[in-house]
């Protein structure tokens, strides 16, 4: 089985991947886009020949190389950010917050989830449990990964196209 390891920063998580695939460890790196992906980074529907080291090599703030032994299957994004795939599945964000969930606050389902920027998506899930009874206004640090824990992977891959090849890649390792 994988382990998951929480890195810290996107630098720190960036840093260990490295020192990982250095060391001859077979590791994936997994991290926000953190600004939509360019369109000839994620050309055609052969998620396999996307190419996410592309996209963190010109994004502004990352500027990154892809490690020596590394390839395009072993870098995956979470687009534009980790809370996108919290929207793939509503009900558990319902069950999650209520009462006082505010699901109308949150962008409109039919919005594809990959699109929505980062400051956009907070901003809504602030607004959609500002008024929750038994949960705090939402928190990156609180609430994440207990929700992550929680949400539909088959509601998440089939919303989020970069969710999908994540899956498939790790399926793929285990020989699934």
């Amino acid at each position: 089985m994988p382990r998951i390891v929480a890195c810290g920063s996107r630098g720190s998580a960036y840093s260990d991947f490295c020192t990982a695939v250095a060391n001859g460890q077979p590791a994936l790196l997994l991290v926000d886009s953190e600004a939509p992906v360019a369109a000839q980074h994620q050309r055609g529907n052969d998620k396999g020949q996307w190419m996410p080291w592309a996209h963190l090599a010109q994004r502004q703030g990352d500027g990154w190389t892809k490690a020596n032994g590394a390839d395009d299957k072993d870098c995956h994004l979470m687009v534009q950010c980790m809370e996108s795939w919290l929207l793939a599945d509503r009900q558990t964000l319902q069950t999650f917050f209520n009462p006082g969930f505010n699901a109308n606050a949150l962008p409109v389902p039919s919005r594809p989830i990959e699109g929505i920027d980062k400051d956009t998506l907070y901003q809504a899930l602030k607004a959609a449990t500002a008024n929750c009874k038994t949960q705090a206004e939402y928190g990156k640090g609180e609430h994440s990964f207990k929700l992550l824990a929680r949400i539909d992977p088959q509601k998440v891959t089939a919303a989020a196209g970069w969710a999908e090849r994540f899956v498939a890649e790790v399926k793929s390792r285990m020989g699934a």
